[in-house]
């Protein structure tokens, strides 16, 4: 006689206090990680604290019917959505370190001393990063490159390191959210059935007066900004840059190579791995005074070139002048870099796939879908659906991905176009990641530009208005496309 398999319960949906439970439990953890740990709390303290309010849906999730092994499958498939993004980080990582050591990002820095005038230096900044995410579709990529010697830049004039984050961010993430080259541009339109092109489009409505605002407000920043820099201090910094390199507009190739890569659409991780190898070749090539320094005395030429090349790889360089801000803006990089990084979207993605799996997240909307009464009150909650997706799931696709499943039916049976959808969430959850610290985005904007998310969050100009000029035109009904009626 067979055994009987018993029968398997079926889950019961979490109550709005279930919902809730978890999340209040994350919030008051990370305050408490920031009041004693402050900036330091990305390195630790943020990972634990996300670990603690998943094992407290992990609790509500068994008493609610479900079973370990399942949340933990979740918990997998969660963790499989950052490998791509992991991938990025850790070569991103070599990019930094072998760009530092073949003088691609000093060469950048110098160059932008003798151009980049204080007063309207912020908006340069993010015009320029606008400029190259746009044309390469990438706001990470520009942030690694562009981004990194902007903020080497700023020190060197004495400006301030989290006006210009802010001002990377807004041209970078301005830029690749109106590209056709940009994933997260491709990706809206999508999940919302609407056309690319014609999305593109709709979303200047929103994107220009934004960024517009964010340029104006940083050359009103700019021109107010009283900087300690004078020509002589500028010129000191520009000829120990010099001294300790070897300047020249050929270690500028690597950048060229690599921007050529991402128009061409040759996928992230190729083209940046590319990149940092051509800045370890480029570093053999032209700065071997350099790398005979940081090697071993002892240690004969190709001994030398091995190991500080190979070391730059996965530990970046870290270069003595005997200026420690000199020393801060040359040193840095490698892999290992960012393997805190890691550590916190790992942590982070784990928590918000538990509390997808669980359906708390629906839960949520199916609340704010019963007051959400007005084309203004809808994409206010999309809006507000997109912000809190990506501080709960910490990733940008996610905040596209889930709320445009959850509000498309709703948008259509409104008669709102799909256009009105695929601009909402671009307006909110493209462009507010990198102002979470546990975000994807936000992390990985922390390990390139080495500046806070919370210090730069004010600043990042063009990623506060948009969202906000999204509702007022849903509320006020401005550029608010309809589904054409039929007539016949």
């Amino acid at each position: 006689m067979s055994k009987q398999v018993p029968e398997r319960i079926t889950p019961k949906e979490p109550s709005m206090f279930d919902a809730c439970l978890p999340v209040i439990s994350l919030v008051i953890l990370l305050a408490t990680a920031v009041v004693y740990f402050g900036n330091d709390s990305s390195y630790g303290p943020n990972q634990i604290a996300l670990l603690i309010a998943m094992g407290i849906a992990v609790v509500i999730g068994i008493k609610n019917g479900h079973h370990w092994h399942d949340i933990e499958k979740a918990i997998i498939n969660g963790i499989s959505l950052s490998l791509g993004a992991v991938l990025i980080l850790l070569a991103v990582g070599s990019l930094i370190g072998t760009w530092l050591l073949s003088g691609t990002v000093p060469t950048m820095i110098y160059y932008g001393l003798q151009i980049l005038d204080p007063s309207w230096f912020y908006a340069a900044a993010c015009i320029i990063c606008g400029i190259v995410a746009l044309s390469i579709g990438s706001s990470w990529t520009t942030a690694a490159t562009i981004g990194v010697a902007l903020i080497g830049i700023a020190q060197g004039l004495s400006l301030d390191p989290a006006i210009t984050a802010g001002a990377v961010i807004s041209g970078a993430y301005f830029g690749d959210k109106i590209s056709p080259l940009s994933e997260t541009t491709n990706l809206a339109p999508a999940i919302a059935g609407s056309e690319l092109f014609a999305h593109i489009r709709y979303m200047f409505w929103t994107t220009i007066p934004s960024i517009s605002t964010a340029i104006i407000l940083f050359l009103i920043l700019g021109f107010s900004e009283t900087t300690t820099a004078t020509t002589s201090a500028i010129t000191d910094l520009s000829n120990q840059l010099a001294q300790q390199f070897n300047i020249s507009l050929f270690n500028l190739v690597p950048l060229v190579v690599l921007l050529f890569l991402a128009i061409k659409k040759v996928p992230a991780f190729p083209a940046v791995a590319i990149g940092a190898l051509m800045g370890g070749l480029w570093a053999v090539l032209f700065q071997q005074e350099l790398i005979l320094r940081l090697a071993n005395e002892n240690a004969d030429v190709l001994s030398a070139n091995i190991k500080v090349v190979w070391t730059a790889f996965f530990d970046g360089v870290s270069i003595s002048t005997g200026n420690a801000e000199l020393d801060k803006l040359l040193s840095g990089g490698g892999m290992s870099k960012m393997l805190n990084t890691i550590w916190l979207i790992m942590c982070a993605l784990s928590f918000g796939a538990v509390l997808e799996y669980l359906g708390m997240l629906r839960k949520f909307v199916s609340a704010i879908l019963v007051a959400a009464k007005s084309t203004g009150s809808l994409i206010a909650s999309t809006v507000a659906t997109c912000i809190g997706t990506n501080l709960i799931t910490a990733d940008q696709y996610m905040a596209i991905v889930m709320p445009g499943r959850m509000y498309k039916d709703e948008y259509q049976r409104r008669g709102l176009h799909p256009l009105v959808l695929s601009r909402t969430l671009e307006d909110s959850g493209t462009i507010t990641s990198p102002l979470i610290p546990w975000n994807t985005c936000g992390a990985y904007m922390y390990s390139v530009l080495l500046v806070n998310p919370l210090d730069y969050i004010f600043y990042s100009f063009f990623n506060l208005i948009n969202p906000v000029l999204a509702v007022v035109y849903g509320f006020i009904g401005f550029n608010i496309k309809k589904l054409a009626t039929n007539t016949n």
